[in-house]
């Protein structure tokens, strides 16, 4: 069994994984979240929050993890420049990433005190759903020159 070709399969799949399903989630939160139905927002918050732990927070491991296997083994530089970019953009991901799931706790948290009719605040509610979309666009931009940076392995 060659297990560098089996990392590096699980590396592109745990890729795939993390930017498909943070689109995906990101997707089913700002349309769910938008609804005017409780109900429907409660759904998308509760199930957004559990895709994140079950597909993105396995990928957010697997990708360093294995990234740093396929480093090693090839025998690449680990200071390479577009290397130096990758750490980079993947810690700036994540840095916006973490944050992301907190604010997604804290809008589920709110939704579900609104249902039973607790405190709830629509400013603080739409504050935190503003910054947590504003914090997508970076990860994702981080995430798309990854990708780019994988593939091309510039100089």
């Amino acid at each position: 069994m060659d297990w560098y070709l089996l990392i590096k399969t699980l590396h592109i799949l745990s890729a795939a994984i993390l930017f498909g399903t943070g689109l995906g989630i990101a997707f089913f939160t700002y349309v769910g979240l938008r609804s005017p139905s409780l109900a429907q927002r409660l759904f998308a918050a509760k199930a957004t929050v559990i895709a994140d732990f079950c597909f993105t927070l396995p990928a957010v491991i697997v990708q360093p993890l294995s990234g740093a296997y396929l480093v090693w083994k090839s025998g690449m530089v680990w200071n390479a420049k577009w290397l130096l970019w990758v750490y980079a953009l993947y810690l700036l991901a994540g840095l916006c990433w973490v944050p992301v799931v907190i604010i997604q706790l804290r809008l589920r948290d709110m939704i579900q005190a609104q249902e039973q009719d607790e405190i709830y605040s629509e400013t603080k509610f739409n504050r935190l759903f503003r910054i947590w979309f504003i914090l997508g666009w970076p990860a994702f931009a981080s995430v798309i020159v990854i990708y780019w940076l994988m593939v091309v392995k510039p100089n």
